[in-house]
């Protein structure tokens, strides 16, 4: 009789043991979780940009310099409006803006506005500040502006950052949203 009351409080004291396990692992996980949520709250997100041609983004928003079509996580277009520009003798050059970007997150529509800033370097700069020649290389930062967002992107904030990528001719980019 002492044997199997002790083979049942062993085997109890395993079972406990398990579950206090277990619950810790879970409070681990649960834990992890809500540290990632707390410090960043934001989607990654990433994908290619590339200058759109004929067929594409179009037609081209008035007043827009030029069009990028999105593909990634963001599928549509980012519709470019210069606001200044300035080149140095050294080929460095550097342009802000405004960009209107037009599709969809995860499938589900909606419209965001970015101000940007570019920074590159290219062959040469002729009088009037604008770049000349090859880029070789670039870079901007693309900060979402708060409350412009419509449809999937309502009240959304983060920041795009692309990175030319000159031989392959394209745009990758990364960023984080928080809606």
């Amino acid at each position: 009789m002492k044997k199997l009351i002790l083979l049942i409080a062993i085997g109890l004291s395993l079972s406990c043991e398990k579950e206090k396990v277990q619950n810790q692992t879970e409070d681990i996980q649960l834990s992890k979780a809500t540290a990632e949520i707390s410090s960043n709250g934001a989607s990654q997100i990433s994908g290619l940009g590339t200058y759109a041609v004929t067929g594409e983004c179009e037609p081209l928003l008035e007043g827009a310099a030029y069009a990028i079509k999105m593909t990634g996580e963001l599928e549509g277009c980012l519709y470019a409006f210069i606001d200044n520009f300035e080149c140095s003798p050294s080929g460095t050059y550097r342009e802000s803006g405004r960009e209107y970007f037009v599709g969809t997150y995860k499938g589900v529509a909606g419209t965001f506005w970015t101000g940007y800033e570019f920074a590159g370097r290219y062959e040469g700069c002729p009088e009037n500040g604008e770049a000349l020649g090859a880029e070789i290389f670039g870079r901007c930062q693309h900060p979402i502006v708060p409350g412009s967002g419509e449809g999937v992107f309502e009240g959304v904030t983060g920041r795009l950052d692309f990175k030319d990528d000159i031989e392959a001719q394209n745009f990758p980019y990364r960023g984080h949203l928080r809606f």
